[in-house]
């Protein structure tokens, strides 16, 4: 290798560990990215021009926060950087781990016995402080408990099962460290005029297809060129994959099956603002805000506790799940007492196959979650354009390859959203003698996480509102994983039904795939006494001479006794409602207390189910799943997703058909999305989205936000235009 791939080489893994093992401080924002009594009335601004800052990074400074000296106030707040620090001393003097130190592949706080947190109480002391750890030492996977109260190793357990734990930073420098190394990649640039200073390269997870693959960590390798674009995911070489034994470090696999098709040019590629030449062909759309001369209504109590409105939650990051709400409740709209929704909620795992079955491409099946981390993948979210002004900003503490902390800034905002929306209106034809016009704006709180993994970017949203409900949204944007072809128009292809998808630019094939997110949903409706109720909603043909009728409807609710009857697939000509009630708490009319889930646009696995990728997510079998609930069930592709087989699943768990009728039970639902590519979607996707809502059913009297205030002129901020010079 010359002296300028060395070199790029080392700049590459100089960013990497920059990116991902540092603390991060110099990018911290402060808790609210604006003055949170800002009593500002005069609205101006400059005209909107089309002036190219060098990025938009460069919209706020913002000073940096220190993590060291934070301490734990709730038994769910996550592990600290100290507390971090302990259980890598702890770990280091362990006999069964010396003399070296393993791969710390998970490190996180192991959460308490449910029935601890939930008797806890504000001032109480905090249950015992545990570390659950996942490390990989001699190729055995460790499950490792750690008390830190003790200052031991209480639980050292070894997977037997398949799979490995979630891929390290140092992984992944490993794999691009070897593969670039490797000479046979070197000619294979030659080939297609390409220079190894000038290539990008990507890991792509392996999945699993078979014994051959299994007794080792592998990993693929696939390259692009950067020349002349930040873009490079546009410019593939195609054809070319080499797979990587992470551990023996070395290429056991080189394929390059496509030095006839040609590098697409990037031209146009580049989605920075600082590379726009020229404004959109479009009448520019003036600024816009929120005014809050008052501040948010919101607060954030000791780091995670979220209180607004009449919500209350746990927040914060997770390196594996990303954003974790716990302990939501609501205040009863009689009496103002606060009422147990929802005790834990996160994505759990999300699944990104793609169909092409190329030699270069049937391996791409993703497990983002379980292979990569949604919360080790975020970065921090851009001010006024990811979060609006008045946001209060959430870091995440994480743990590198190495067992030390470092803090990942910025990773959730909280903010309100008012998009004029309406909560609830009626008006009223004065021909009864009522002149009436009421009407009620929608007010809402978001907490808010974006992950780039990879190409792709999911924004996760949860949305609570005054009314008792959840709005759950995912909202999918980045950059397409393209097909390189040697075709430029769509004409050119000879057989384009036999296409992996279609052309989307010059020499570009936007393969067709999906992707499926798994929520894990522990409703607590009340306390832990919940039952899943099935309400179908049924045609009756009326009897002869009874009415002018012929059909009508009728509600049937049908309750699930064990999980072989809660397991549902969508049905748009059956319909249902997808009630979790406590039987056991009745409103004033004697109808049980409860939550609903409320499906948005949603779309289900067409696999095989005995396609490998399908095995390893049966967990998209169905839409909804119920389970009871177990703190050792919370991934639904498995702990050890990389590589598995498939054998720990939310699947597997649910063919024991265990007894969910009145206990504590978990919702999984699972949001997907069909995804065709079009010209749209280069060279980079405007965002799309789907979602979901848990809504209150008879959980509260009446309607819980009847006396909710409309706004006035004399509540809000006078704002004007900039007077012209």
């Amino acid at each position: 290798m010359g002296t300028r791939p060395l070199l790029r080489l080392s700049f590459i893994l100089f960013i990497i560990i920059l990116l991902f093992t540092c603390s991060w401080y110099s990018l911290n924002l402060p808790i609210f990215s604006d003055p949170p009594h800002s009593t500002s009335w005069l609205c101006n601004s400059n005209s909107r021009v089309f002036a190219h800052l060098g990025s938009v990074l460069e919209t706020k400074i913002h000073k940096p926060r220190d993590h060291m000296e934070d301490v734990p106030h709730h038994p769910l707040d996550p592990l600290t950087m100290r507390e971090i620090y302990k259980v890598r001393t702890i770990l280091s003097n362990y006999p069964p781990l010396l003399p070296s130190f393993p791969a710390i592949h998970s490190l996180s706080l192991d959460e308490p016995h449910k029935d601890l947190v939930l008797k806890w109480k504000e001032g109480d002391p905090l249950p015992p402080r545990k570390a659950l750890v996942i490390a990989l030492l001699n190729g055995q996977s460790h499950v490792l408990c750690v008390d830190l109260d003790l200052g031991l190793v209480t639980s050292n357990k070894i997977n037997h099962g398949s799979g490995y734990p979630m891929l390290t930073m140092n992984d992944i420098s490993v794999a691009m460290q070897v593969a670039l190394s490797h000479k046979e990649l070197n000619k294979s640039t030659i080939k297609r005029g390409i220079s190894l200073s000038d290539l990008t390269c990507i890991t792509p997870s392996a999945g699993w297809f078979g014994p051959n693959e299994e007794g080792r960590r592998i990993i693929k390798v696939q390259c692009f060129s950067n020349q002349g674009t930040p873009n490079f995911y546009m410019r593939p070489l195609e054809g070319l994959t080499m797979t990587v034994d992470i551990d023996k470090k070395e290429v056991v696999k080189f394929t390059d099956t496509g030095v006839g098709i040609p590098v697409p040019k990037g031209t146009d590629t580049d989605y920075r603002f600082k590379a726009q030449k020229e404004p959109p062909r479009m009448k520019p759309i003036n600024p816009i805000s929120i005014e809050q001369p008052l501040g948010p209504s919101f607060t954030v109590e000791d780091g995670h506790i979220v209180k607004w409105a009449n919500w209350k939650f746990h927040l914060k990051a997770d390196q594996r799940a990303g954003i974790v709400i716990s302990r939501a409740m609501v205040s009863d709209s009689e009496t103002g007492v606060p009422r147990s929704v929802m005790y834990k909620g996160f994505s759990s795992e999300l699944f990104v196959p793609y169909m092409d079955p190329d030699e270069n491409w049937y391996f791409k099946s993703y497990m983002d979650a379980g292979e990569f981390g949604m919360g080790a993948t975020a970065l921090s979210l851009v001010p006024l354009n990811d979060c609006p002004r008045h946001s209060y900003y959430m870091d995440g503490i994480f743990v590198s390859w190495d067992g030390k902390p470092y803090v990942q800034p910025s990773i959730i905002c909280l903010f309100e959203r008012y998009a004029g929306d309406i909560s609830w209106r009626h008006s009223e034809i004065p021909v009864n003698g009522f002149n009436i016009r009421e009407a009620r704006p929608k007010v809402s709180l978001v907490a808010r996480m974006a992950a780039s993994v990879g190409n792709y970017d999911y924004i996760f949203d949860w949305e609570f509102q005054p009314d008792g409900l959840i709005h759950v949204a995912v909202a999918l944007s980045g950059m397409l994983m393209v097909k390189g072809t040697p075709h430029q128009t769509a004409d050119q292809i000879p057989n384009q039904e036999a296409a992996s998808g279609p052309l989307i630019s010059e020499n570009l094939i936007g393969v067709v795939h999906d992707h499926f997110i798994t929520f894990h949903l522990d409703m607590d409706i009340d306390d832990t006494n919940n039952t899943f109720v099935k309400v179908n909603l049924v045609k009756e043909e009326t009897l002869p001479g009874q009415s002018p009728r012929k059909s009508y409807l009728k509600a049937k609710r049908n309750t699930a006794k064990t999980e072989d009857d809660a397991r549902i697939k969508l049905k748009l000509y059956e319909p249902s409602e997808f009630h979790v009630i406590n039987p056991s708490r009745r409103s004033r009319l004697g109808n049980p207390a409860g939550y609903k889930i409320v499906p948005g646009g949603n779309a289900a696995s067409l696999l095989d189910h005995l396609d490998p990728p399908q095995l390893r997510s049966a967990f998209t079998n169905n839409q909804i799943w119920v389970t009871p609930y177990n703190r050792n069930e919370q991934w639904a592709g498995g702990l050890f997703t990389y590589q598995s087989k498939g054998d720990d699943t939310l699947a597997a768990w649910s063919k024991r058909n265990r007894a969910i009728e009145k206990k504590d039970i978990v919702l999984w639902y699972t949001l997907g999305f069909h995804h065709i590519p079009c010209q749209e979607d280069f060279p980079i996707m405007p965002t799309v989205s789907s979602s979901f809502e848990l809504k209150p059913v008879n959980f509260f009297e009446s309607n819980p936000i009847l006396k909710a205030a409309p706004m006035f002129e004399k509540d809000l901020p006078v704002c004007r235009p900039a007077t012209s010079a």
